[in-house]
């Protein structure tokens, strides 16, 4: 592509050109590095410090927090900046102004000028990377009064590591991408724990006494100015299913909420709203008003995320692509979707993944059939082996590769009492998703 992109087409062709590892599995055979990130901002100006920064990781939740801060801040008239993956149908959906995701033009000419560096620099970025150095280079020009970021991978070496954060906030921890993170607990949250800067305030949700104390004395050796801890500074003293969603009732350093209707499912969007709510006041230096926070988390929707996407029978869309994320979606097809017919799931998940691990505890909650797919992704898992851990846990299992081709074959069976649950993989909820809608083709 050259300086002048001919349109979208070509931006997207020229970005589809470079290193993918959101799809090609990566690995930490290299020396991670940031310094090819921290180059291209150099050369567009440094646009990151210009910007101040939540900044979200985390095993689970970290997408859902996101949101949530982001609608928080909103709500209190600043004009945010958010970047999160994966996307679902478009890769605009990653960089969003004011909860509008940018636009086919504004995205050609983001493209172009970074065309241009790699051209003018030599600097050559992975896709991931460029889409990080466009994020960043897109909410200075918007002139946003804060940026919610989502860590794509791990924290420390994540190409959105660059940001200089004011709030740092690490959902939870648990054994997840452990070819690239480590093997161990405590080898995840160390590099989770890159994210806290100097200065900044650490917002820690995690349930776990003692992972939770570790992610403390490394936010403090990271030299944060403080350190919120879910069970000490943070508290969650409600969180009780609701019609619609969870009633919860929550408490920072900065103020006390009670009885906040937040419109998602499952009891995990109560701890990820703690944080949310807990990021947003460390952020602004003061407690949000008890309108702001109703406001902002009675009506929000996430796509993908606990989203019932049809009735009659139900279809329930949720990204659980790793054992602890499928352990949540159990406990909420047990609290919040009681049906009187039967659970039955379209699954498909990445190479990385043991399908037996996915797959065990939603059997354990009356799941009965497996419509066994392909994720549209390099690094799919065989639906045939799929279909074999199902087997192997005594359940029916049904080889459909195509994600569309799945559904519509779980729908053909299913009755109008039934519950149909997508999950395993973003990429097949996305395919799903887009398929019920009559959505075009992913552009990205």
């Amino acid at each position: 592509m050259g300086a002048s992109p001919r349109g979208l087409d070509d931006a997207l062709e020229w970005l589809a050109g470079h290193v993918d590892y959101e799809r090609t599995a990566p690995t930490r055979r290299d020396v991670p590095t940031l310094a090819p990130v921290r180059d291209a901002l150099f050369a567009l100006g440094d646009p990151q410090l210009d910007v101040p920064t939540v900044h979200v990781t985390g095993t689970n939740g970290k997408g859902s927090t996101t949101a949530m801060a982001a609608a928080l801040l909103e709500a209190t008239g600043r004009r945010v900046g958010t970047f999160t993956s994966p996307d679902l149908h478009a890769v605009h959906e990653r960089i969003c102004v004011a909860g509008a995701p940018i636009d086919d033009a504004t995205l050609v000419d983001v493209l172009g000028r970074l065309a241009d560096l790699e051209r003018t620099t030599g600097v050559r970025l992975t896709r991931f990377e460029l889409l990080t150095v466009g994020a960043l280079l897109h909410f200075a020009d918007e002139a946003v009064d804060v940026a919610v970021v989502e860590v794509g991978l791990g924290g420390t070496w994540d190409a959105t590591n660059v940001v200089a954060s004011e709030v740092a906030v690490v959902t939870n921890v648990s054994l997840d991408h452990t070819e690239v993170l480590g093997d161990t607990v405590e080898a995840i949250a160390r590099d989770k724990a890159g994210i806290v800067k100097p200065g900044s305030i650490a917002v820690l949700g995690d349930e776990d006494p003692t992972t939770i104390a570790l992610q403390a004395a490394l936010a403090t050796s990271h030299g944060a100015r403080d350190v919120w801890r879910r069970g000490a500074e943070l508290s969650l003293a409600r969180n009780d299913l609701a019609v619609g969603g969870r009633l919860i009732t929550v408490a920072t350093p900065r103020g006390a909420h009670e009885d906040v209707f937040v419109s998602l499912h499952g009891a995990h969007q109560g701890a990820n709203a703690l944080c949310a709510i807990a990021a947003a006041e460390a952020f602004g230096a003061t407690a949000l008003g008890d309108d702001v926070v109703a406001s902002a988390l009675g009506t929000i929707r996430i796509p993908g995320r606990m989203e019932v996407l049809r009735h009659h029978p139900t279809v329930l869309l949720d990204g659980a692509h790793n054992p602890a994320g499928a352990a949540v979606l159990a406990d909420a097809l047990e609290a919040s979707f009681v049906v009187p017919g039967v659970r039955c799931l379209v699954l498909g998940a990445l190479s990385s993944r043991d399908p037996a691990s996915l797959l065990e505890p939603l059997a354990a909650v009356g799941v009965d059939t497996v419509y066994c797919c392909e994720p549209p992704t390099p690094r799919a898992l065989a639906a045939s082996t799929v279909a074999a851990a199902a087997a192997r846990l005594g359940l029916h299992a049904r080889v459909v590769v195509d994600p569309g081709d799945a559904i519509d074959a779980a729908l053909a069976d299913a009755a109008d009492d039934d519950l149909v649950v997508v999950t395993g993989s973003f990429y097949v909820v996305g395919a799903v998703r887009g398929h019920l809608l009559g959505l075009p083709p992913h552009r990205g």
